[in-house]
């Protein structure tokens, strides 16, 4: 199978997001009756969010689109005649616009990350029958990301950039370290902004990097695969003690939290843990940032990239309090600014970078 980063960029006019004061038009896309139905019961409750249509496979839902103009898609990834990917290529040629995947399983895996290449921002649990019982939390879940959707830049959405294509070149490694590790913390639209930080590195990159992404279940392995395909450093998905070395990113397993400890013979290693429990992320950028605090002091650069929600912002406080930095990806660059926002506001970051400049803010720091 080809790469799912590999494909070249789309062209296409954009358009203003909706505004605050009008419900976010959003069109559902799914082959299951049963889905549909329940996905227009649980976006129709919310008073900022009108469904004004209904499709069953991809290209039913490109006629749609251009007869109905919605602020936000939601997108199943198994259809037929045009699956998941095929539709939202063919709508980022056509016009950019938000697209939420509906994933049902870690089978989706591979279909997933690819359409997160081809423009998609985010991944969003798809509701069956069989789990009726989770669908409140599903719902809710829904709604906040319908909602952080139609925020998204819509400059942001278009297919990436093939790396060789863009004369990047990366920055050689500087040779004192002032820090030990560096930890990032990152969310809707992390693929696409790890896709483009990660291979600008050189590979001996003098400090490990552990990352907490936050993605379904099954899905972070091949991720953390791909992006080591195109990589100079080794990037690799978390398992308990993992030693974090030099030149290598660690990902956070999704399901688990990564902590930062020290071995029995004072090495840097990843630990896993289902706790604490009480963290609406599992891993917890949090909980990864209060790890390294406490295990390297101020010899943790920690970054917070793009996101909604607030995640990195408690655990950038912790750094702060034992002498490390951090940086924030900015506004300018972010598919939804509201991690790092969090972090800026409570007066935490130590400098504001774009995305295309943060693999040098980091060799900077060092």
């Amino acid at each position: 199978m080809t790469s799912s980063f590999s494909s070249e960029p789309a062209k296409a006019e954009t358009v203003a997001p909706p505004s605050a004061s009008t419900p976010i038009r959003t069109l559902i896309v799914d082959d299951s009756a049963f889905v549909r139905k329940v996905v227009r019961e649980m976006l129709n409750r919310s008073p900022f969010i009108e469904v004004v249509g209904t499709a069953r496979d991809g290209e039913e839902a490109l006629r749609l689109v251009e007869e109905l103009k919605p602020d936000v898609i939601t997108c199943d990834l198994v259809m037929p005649q045009m699956n998941g990917v095929q539709f939202v290529r063919a709508q980022m040629a056509r016009r950019p616009l938000p697209v939420l995947i509906l994933s049902a399983s870690a089978q989706d895996a591979e279909l997933g990350l690819q359409a997160l290449s081809a423009g998609a921002v985010d991944f969003v649990r798809k509701p069956t029958a069989l789990a009726t019982e989770e669908l409140l939390g599903i719902r809710t879940e829904l709604v906040e990301k319908v909602k952080a959707a139609a925020r998204a830049p819509l400059d942001s959405l278009t297919e990436a950039t093939p790396l060789a294509a863009m004369n990047l070149s990366p920055a050689a490694a500087t040779v004192h370290a002032k820090v030990d590790l560096i930890v990032i913390g990152i969310s809707t639209g992390g693929p696409q902004a790890l896709r483009r930080v990660i291979p600008q590195l050189p590979k001996d990159f003098p400090v490990p990097i552990a990352v907490v992404l936050h993605m379904p279940v099954g899905y972070t392995g091949p991720f953390a695969t791909k992006l080591g395909e195109l990589s100079q450093v080794r990037v690799v998905e978390a398992t308990e003690g993992e030693p974090l070395l030099p030149g290598t990113v660690v990902i956070a397993a999704a399901g688990r939290h990564l902590l930062v400890r020290r071995n029995a013979g004072g090495d840097l290693v990843a630990q896993l843990s289902l706790q604490p429990l009480d963290k609406v992320h599992r891993p917890s950028a949090d909980v990864l940032f209060q790890s390294a605090a406490e295990t390297l002091q101020q010899r943790v650069l920690a970054v917070v990239m793009t996101g909604m929600g607030d995640d990195g912002k408690q655990g950038a406080a912790w750094v702060k309090s034992q002498g490390g930095m951090v940086i924030t990806e900015s506004k300018s660059s972010c598919v939804i600014y509201g991690m790092p926002r969090s972090v800026e506001e409570a007066g935490l970051s130590d400098a504001s970078v774009p995305l295309d400049g943060i693999a040098a803010a980091l060799l900077q720091y060092l």
